[in-house]
């Protein structure tokens, strides 16, 4: 990605002296860093206000509750994970802030589900856990499961979607929420056929 970037910056800094336009090239790349800067000014403080609200939900109990009802669906698609297993609540909560469109306050409980994953992984090998045991270094079905539900990412308010649209001035930023909701949909749906396909 450094190269292609780095390359990507030269050829346009060549193609405007070449065509006598470098300084239109230079205000732009000002231009751009400013806009950088003030979006990310924006995404910070709505990623702090919804992360904190997560944090709030946790310490709370809130999370351990959902997780009581979402117990049926992580039965479903996570049919080999013990009831008990510490994987379970984290995977809840990365879901849970999918759902909600901050795909960035969902990062962290995403790479403690795959590391506590990878502990259950190690166990089985060992003998210690029941399920079926995979070679090192080849990831379990919970783990490819988890990964793809991830990526598919339902959700319900994409939260970050909206703050970009109202940061460069749109007439209706909540327009979105519905194709977002009918796409994510589908392409979760499509994730959960496919994980169960595979699983067999």
């Amino acid at each position: 990605m450094n190269y292609l970037w780095g390359g990507m910056i030269l050829l346009g800094i060549l193609y405007g002296t070449a065509t006598g336009n470098l300084k239109e090239v230079t205000e732009a790349a000002v231009e751009s860093s400013r806009e950088a800067v003030s979006l990310c000014i924006v995404m910070a403080g709505v990623t702090a206000l919804w992360t904190g609200i997560m944090r709030i939900a946790e310490n709370s109990g809130l999370i351990d509750q959902m997780l009581k009802k979402m117990g049926p669906l992580m039965n479903f698609l996570f049919p080999s994970l013990p009831a008990g297993h510490p994987a379970r609540k984290h995977m809840a909560v990365n879901m849970i802030a999918n759902f909600l469109g901050l795909g960035w306050a969902a990062t962290p409980a995403g790479l403690q589900s795959m590391e506590a994953l990878g502990k259950l992984e190690e166990e089985r090998r060992d003998g210690k856990a029941p399920g079926p045991a995979r070679k090192k270094g080849i990831a379990g079905n919970e783990m490819c499961t988890f990964l793809i539900l991830n990526i598919s990412s339902l959700q319900l308010i994409p939260v970050n979607i909206i703050a970009y649209r109202t940061q460069y001035g749109s007439t209706d930023p909540t327009a979105i929420v519905g194709p977002a909701i009918l796409a994510t949909a589908v392409s979760t749906g499509v994730a959960v056929v496919f994980c169960k396909v595979m699983d067999r």
